[in-house]
């Protein structure tokens, strides 16, 4: 799987779960599988859209470059010190929701409060230090612009999502 695939992959699942905590606490049902099933679809469509725009400007990049073998190389290594950063995030966000949906109902809570809350805040520094992992594994220039564009992106799901459906709900 390529560099590009995997980060893609990666903005898609966190859309979702964006999708999802634009929702979640905001409705006492206890038994609303189906809403968060839908604001997860709703954010992973929200996400796949926004997405399009580093996609665009990768395109944007490759087809303007002098030398697209060089450009395209310089996107792939700074694709590699993108992921690396977000790999390690997202591992830990996996564990810390892995708890949440398998330990019992106390110690779930637990897990939210120590774990997916604070992670949830922490997310712009991840997108922050990927930035920094595409210009550092040799990005340069165009990797970042790419980055920032695609951290940006993931960053607006959300807000984007609660703004359009979850607004009233309190």
């Amino acid at each position: 799987m390529t560099t590009a695939a995997l980060l893609a992959l990666l903005g898609l699942v966190d859309a979702s779960f964006s999708g999802f905590r634009a929702y979640a606490g905001r409705d006492a049902r206890i038994r609303k599988h189906r809403a968060t099933a839908r604001a997860a679809l709703r954010g992973l469509a929200v996400g796949a859209a926004l997405l399009l725009a580093p996609a665009l400007t990768a395109a944007a990049l490759l087809l303007t470059a002098s030398d697209r073998a060089r450009t395209f190389d310089t996107l792939v290594a700074g694709g590699l010190g993108y992921l690396l950063p977000l790999a390690l995030y997202t591992a830990v966000v996996t564990v810390s929701l892995a708890a949440y949906l398998l330990l019992p109902f106390r110690a779930s809570t637990l897990a939210v409060v120590i774990g997916l809350g604070p992670l949830t805040l922490l997310r712009p520094l991840a997108i922050a230090a990927a930035c920094l992992g595409a210009l550092l594994n040799g990005g340069g220039a165009p990797s970042l612009l790419v980055g920032a564009v695609a951290g940006a992106a993931v960053l607006c799901v959300e807000p984007l999502v609660h703004r359009r459906w979850y607004h009233r709900v309190q």
